[in-house]
Parts: structure tokens; sequence; C-alpha cells
């Protein structure tokens, strides 16, 4: 990998991680999420119709991945809402690969080596020291960070195959433009007006282009580097968001969340890698 391509991906790794920093810290997660996203489609939207190309056959992709996106931020806020982050984020990041290993051998018919067969046990170790052994919470909470990643998967492997039929920029404006739509609508008919004024604020226009940032630059990290290296090094966005929980002092960190973190980060680099 060059070293501008691993900038690219490490910066992309930070503003993931500074966005669901700052989601997850908001007073009413599912109403600054349908402010943040609208915020991301309309920062970008001068740049994407200066580079605007996309071919109608991008369209069906286009409209599963709004779908899947949609219901991956709708999990997200709720998971926010109602747990840690520090169980939510690593959980549902370190787990998507392992959905998307699952249904690349099950649909593609793809061969699994024993580098990534050793990433699917290490993150699924480590996804059990991030819930806790002794953790007596609620199971809701970890299945709904699971079926975050699920969501994760489901729309990387349809991007995988739409992107193709145009520029990035052009492809995520309108996947992210109908997710915005989709959640802000009903957003304001539960919360109203007065609610999506007060979530606009500093912290959700930053969280707004982080999220449709965050995405840019792995795409443009993807045009000029392998695959493997890029969705490996993405992925330490996970340990970026353990340290700045723990410096913070936001949330009390247990060695077994931070060990579970590094297992679930070093996991998909096998399974990136393999």
């Amino acid at each position: 990998m060059s070293l501008t391509a691993l900038l690219l991906v490490l910066s992309a790794a930070v503003v993931h991680a500074t966005w669901n920093l700052l989601l997850s810290g908001a007073k009413d997660t599912n109403t600054a999420a349908a402010v943040a996203l609208v915020v991301g489609v309309v920062a970008f939207a001068p740049a994407t119709a200066l580079t605007w190309h996309l071919s109608s056959r991008a369209l069906p992709y286009i409209a599963v991945s709004s779908v899947l996106e949609l219901l991956y931020l709708a999990l997200l806020a709720r998971g926010y809402a109602r747990a840690e982050m520090s169980l939510v984020y690593p959980v549902a990041r370190g787990s998507a690969p392992v959905f998307v290993l699952v249904a690349s051998v099950l649909v593609l018919g793809s061969a699994v080596s024993a580098l990534t067969a050793v990433g699917v046990l290490l993150i699924a170790g480590g996804i059990v020291f991030v819930r806790g052994l002794r953790n007596r919470g609620h199971p809701r909470d970890l299945a709904l960070a699971l079926a975050v990643g699920l969501c994760i998967a489901g729309y990387t492997l349809v991007d995988k195959r739409g992107i193709v039929h145009g520029r990035p920029l052009s492809y995520l404006e309108l996947v992210f433009g109908l997710t915005a739509l989709g959640y802000l609508i009903p957003t304001w008919r539960s919360k109203g007006t007065a609610a999506l004024r007060a979530a606009l604020t500093p912290r959700t226009v930053i969280a707004g282009v982080g999220f449709f940032g965050a995405y840019a630059l792995v795409l443009a990290a993807l045009s000029i580097a392998p695959a493997a290296p890029v969705a490996a090094v993405r992925e330490t966005s996970i340990l970026i968001a353990a340290a700045v929980l723990a410096i913070t002092g936001r949330e009390r960190l247990s060695i077994g969340r931070i060990v579970g973190s590094a297992a679930v980060v070093a996991g998909i680099a096998c399974i990136a890698l393999g």
C-alpha cells in the first residue's frame, strides 16, 4: 500500500470513529442521526454535481443499499440509546466481515483459507470479551449490535457491485439522499420540527460530514490500493474509538473490552489478508 493510500484509509478510520463518538453522545440519537444524514448529503451535493456520472444500471443497487443504510442507522441509533458505545461499536464493526465471509462462501462458493479461519475465531473471541464473560446485561444489546453488523455486511456486498456503474460520489449521493429522506420524514412526524432544530448543533453537523466523508475516503483509497489492506486498516477505527472513550473517561473500559477490541481488529485483518 502506498503512503497516500495509507493516509487516506487511516483518515477514514479517524473520521468514522469521530462521527460515531459524536452521534453516540447525543441526547436524542435518533433525531441527531436524521439531522446528521441530511447535513452530509447537502454538504457533498456541490462536489457531486460537478463530477456527476451514473448509469441507470446502478439504480437497483442504490435502492437496496439505501434500504440497508436506513435500517443500519435506525439500529445504530437505537443501540447507542440503550447500550454503551464500547459494546455496540466493536461488535457491529467486527461482526460485519464475518457475515460478508459467510455470504461469500454460501452464495459465491469462495474457498476459506487458514488465515481467514483464524480471523473468524479471533473476531468471535473478541466479541465474547467485548460482551463480557460475566456480563449479565440484556442479551438484546448484543443482538442489536450484531444486527447493525449484518446491515453493514449487506450494504457492503451490494455497493461492491453497484459502484462500478458510476462515480463514487454520484452513487453515494443517491444512496444517502434516499436514506436521508427515509429517516428524516418519520423522525419529523414523531418528534416535530422543534426537535429537529434542537438537534442541528455543531456536533451533528460534524457527524453528518463525517458519515459521508469517511466512506468517500475509503473509496478514494480503494481506487489506488488493493481492497484487502484497505479493509484491514479501515477497522482500526475500533481501537481509535476505544482509546478515546478510555482517555476522556466517558465510559469505563475493562481490560476485557480493550483486549476484545484488539482481537476484533486482528481478526478483520486476517480475513482481509486471507
